[in-house]
């Protein structure tokens, strides 16, 4: 799982840099997450400016990292592609997130994981 890290608009940017977020890398994807440390009161942006299909399994990683991050760091996505911003708004989780049409300008990024 390919994930790059870095800072922008006084918030944490986690960059994933797969194609897919499905099944096959969702466990993975949460890992990497977690093993991030976020202060509290940090924004974390979640730029899928590179995923292109997201299946249940991949939406249901991106609900629990948002739940393991808690309301005192609050998760928000960025950049979805056409058929990823689909799904967000056909599971009504539009309604849930902060949705950025485009990803932060990032400075200092990283590989994570």
């Amino acid at each position: 799982m390919k994930v790059f890290v870095g800072h922008a608009e006084n918030a944490l940017v986690i960059s994933v840099q797969e194609p897919r977020l499905d099944a096959a890398i969702a466990i993975s994807f949460k890992d990497v997450v977690r093993s991030l440390t976020v202060p509290e009161g940090t924004r974390v942006i979640l730029n899928l400016e590179q995923v292109q299909f997201l299946d249940s399994s991949g939406l249901g990683a991106i609900v629990g990292v948002m739940k393991l991050l808690g309301p005192e760091r609050p998760l928000e996505v960025a950049a979805l592609s056409p058929a990823v911003r689909k799904l967000f708004r056909l599971t009504r989780m539009d309604t849930v997130f902060k949705i950025h049409d485009e990803p932060p300008p990032c400075a200092h990024m990283r590989a994570a994981g």
